[in-house]
């Protein structure tokens, strides 16, 4: 019986712990499963350890994983993932510029469909229209995904920042946190934004070469942890169910629920996504004041069409927006 490298070692060990939830595992099951000698799985448990990892030891029945650190490593992250290419290659920074700009970079360089990069801080993040997104360490997740859709043509790809939205809403209901999208791709919960998204692309005239999303979000910030001018617009996973959230468990969420979306996108087209993204609005029948660069639109958010444009009923008619910044108007009293 030979014994892989120890990276790769400790990061099958601690995958099977953690299948395995609650429950203990022997360490003859660990060692006949994964190849690994008896004294190779000790190692490795006491490896994992030292690297912050709870790991009780039963007496005659093996090992149980208890806990494990709030960081964002593969080492956290795959063992967790439950996807077929989304996050099977990540690059994983303690501190980035910008995870988009880092990804945007790989997908020149020839990176495939799937490879995420991941930061634990990112200090030059973009949001929408050349805001800066921020992030201090150990309080939210900031990724971004390359996608190579192989049939999608170019004017059709914004579709994807449509089908992001809806994955990372999902994956934070999942959380226990009661988020809707304002359009097109702001995640809110109580009314404050909690996750932004931004996609960019490489096209030619009949193909798309690639796209990145970026996505960020607020997990385990508290209100004084935001600058002052936002502390009454933003708001974070821990401000919305009262408790901490295990930021590689919400990250491998976000993964594998834009996986089964991106997935069901290729396979049906947008049709599915738009009606998944439209009950999960908060946007839709709603007084809105919309931004564009031509000036300022004010009516009732009545829809999105087919291409993901929305659709704003002002006094003057039916408006359709195809970009802009959306504020949600309180009621006329």
């Amino acid at each position: 019986m030979t014994d892989p490298a120890p990276g790769a070692s400790e990061e099958l060990v601690l995958a099977f712990l953690a299948e395995a939830g609650d429950e203990v595992v022997s360490g003859e099951a660990i060692s006949d499963k994964l190849g690994l000698t008896r004294a190779a799985v000790w190692k490795h448990v006491e490896g994992l350890r030292a690297q912050g990892y709870r790991i009780d030891a039963v007496a005659s029945r093996g090992y149980r994983l208890v806990e494990i650190p709030d960081r964002l490593r593969a080492l956290e992250i795959r063992p967790l993932l439950a996807t077929h290419d989304l996050g099977q290659v990540l690059h994983c920074h303690e501190e980035l510029g910008s995870t988009s700009d880092r990804a945007k970079q790989l997908a020149e360089g020839g990176a495939g469909h799937g490879e995420v990069v991941v930061a634990e801080r990112q200090t030059a993040g973009r949001g929408r229209r050349g805001r800066s997104w921020s992030s201090a360490a150990g309080q939210g997740v900031s990724f971004s995904v390359i996608l190579r859709p192989e049939a999608l043509p170019p004017a059709r790809a914004p579709e994807l920042t449509l089908v992001a939205a809806v994955a990372i809403c999902d994956a934070l209901r999942q959380a226990g946190v009661e988020a809707g999208i304002k359009w097109p791709n702001d995640l809110l919960a109580g009314g404050r934004k909690i996750a932004g998204i931004l996609t960019e692309m490489a096209a030619e005239a009949d193909r798309v070469q690639w796209v990145v999303i970026g996505v960020g979000v607020n997990v385990n910030s508290r209100r004084e942890d935001f600058p002052e001018p936002l502390r009454e617009e933003a708001t974070s996973v821990l401000l919305e169910r009262g408790q901490p959230a295990p930021r590689a468990l919400l990250l491998a969420a976000c993964l594998t629920l834009l996986e089964d979306w991106v997935d069901l996108h290729a396979e049906q087209g947008f049709e599915p996504i738009r009606a998944a993204w439209r009950e999960r609005s908060v946007t839709l029948g709603q007084r809105v004041a919309v931004r564009t660069d031509g000036g300022e639109l004010v009516g009732v958010a009545e829809e999105i069409d087919a291409t993901g444009a929305l659709l704003v009923r002002t006094a003057a008619g039916l408006e359709r927006v195809l970009a802009g910044d959306v504020a949600l108007l309180r009621p006329r009293r």
